[in-house]
């Protein structure tokens, strides 16, 4: 197994302590949360990177990686619902999109065809990036701003920005869940249009 595919496996074993971290209380969990989603994001620039500089892009690679990136965020997503922190609504019309995709990869797969990942899909997973660590920043934010000022006396004035980044990004998220999703179900109409 080549670096990148090992850093795609990563990811999934990064996803299952993010939720320990999200869903455990314990001391600062939820900034150990933002700390293991941001590492585990930083894996999926990596591997792609490392993959296609050093030409070691594998049928495994296009086809796990996209689904370890769906397993992560929808995680994510699926715990802000649970925590009140993201509207049910907006969690069902993400998750829903990515289990539409990973159906049409897998259905795909089993005519011989591998779904490589899309300009719009990878816009789309860059905000949902940016929009659960601003999430995890703003509701993290109370824990680590109480230690800077308890110890260093520095207190950090950042959450209305990241309030405001947090829903904004979550609404940028959305739509282009809506736009990459139907984008890449419409040119892809081939692996399905045959079984209508």
């Amino acid at each position: 197994m080549n670096l990148p595919n090992k850093l795609t496996v990563s990811r999934f074993g990064l996803t299952i302590a993010f939720m320990v971290a999200i869903f455990v209380e314990f001391p600062y969990n939820e900034t150990v949360a933002l700390v293991l989603f941001s590492l585990a994001g930083l894996t999926d620039w990596v591997d792609g990177a490392v993959a296609r500089r050093c030409n070691l892009i594998t049928n495994f690679g296009i086809l796990m990686d996209p689904l370890a990136d769906k397993i992560l965020t929808c995680s994510a997503f699926i715990a802000f619902a649970s925590h009140g922190w993201m509207a049910g609504w907006m969690v069902v019309a993400i998750v829903s999109r990515e289990l539409a995709i990973t159906g049409l990869r897998l259905l795909a797969a089993s005519k011989q065809v591998v779904l490589a990942a899309e300009g719009y899909g990878k816009h789309k997973t860059i905000s949902q990036i940016v929009t659960i660590i601003a999430t995890l920043i703003q509701h993290g934010y109370v824990e680590w701003n109480g230690y800077l000022q308890t110890v260093f006396g520095i207190q950090i004035y950042t959450r209305s920005w990241v309030e405001w980044i947090a829903l904004s990004s979550t609404w940028v998220t959305v739509i282009l869940t809506f736009v990459s999703g139907a984008m890449y179900l419409w040119r892809n109409k081939a692996v399905y249009a045959d079984d209508l």
